[in-house]
């Protein structure tokens, strides 16, 4: 309760501002990132990257890239989401950061111009607290999960939020505290 009572200003500028929309957005975040603002750290196996990023590695490959997690980034990101190829770097400086872990050049630049804060030159700057729940919001309201938190859709908001329905359990669990935390 404690960091949303911290920033009820910006949950109300970002227009999260019911009850269920607040539980999915906090069980989202702590999910995503422990609410602690985070950094993507990429630190794979060589199983874990056969596993999670298959497509991007052969078995040899994947030997060569285990535990690398800078070059992991840089593979796996390259040419997509506004980032340069893998020799650019792009992969690793626009990895998941923030709350909810926003990723690619395309989501930096976008935030950056909708709040006036340079991320693309600075992206560490989600690692701050402050920073890391504008992101989060801005990245909650541009990619209109309220209609789904009102729905209490919860397979809807995470996919939305990560893609697919990665950790569906713990986020749902996450839900179900965040409703009680808040009266629902």
């Amino acid at each position: 309760m404690e960091l949303y009572d911290k920033y009820k200003t910006l949950f109300a500028k970002y227009e999260v501002n019911t009850t269920l929309r607040k539980a999915h957005f906090m069980a989202q975040i702590e999910h995503e990132s422990g609410l602690k603002p985070i950094s993507e750290n990429l630190n794979y196996s060589e199983q874990g990257l056969l596993k999670t990023f298959k497509k991007y590695f052969t078995p040899e490959q994947a030997k060569e890239f285990a535990r690398k997690p800078e070059k992991i980034a840089n593979r796996v990101y390259a040419n997509r989401m506004g980032n340069g190829d893998e020799y650019s770097g792009d992969g690793w400086k626009y990895r998941g950061a923030g709350f909810t872990q926003i990723t690619g050049r395309n989501n930096y630049e976008t935030l950056s111009k909708y709040t006036g804060t340079d991320y693309v030159t600075n992206p560490e700057l989600l690692l701050n607290e402050a920073d890391a729940m504008i992101s989060a919001l801005w990245f909650w309201k541009v990619n209109n999960i309220n209609t789904l938190a009102d729905k209490d859709d919860l397979i809807g908001v995470t996919k939305r939020i990560n893609g697919g329905t990665n950790g569906l359990e713990d986020r749902s669990i996450k839900l179900s505290k965040w409703k009680r935390k808040l009266g629902l």
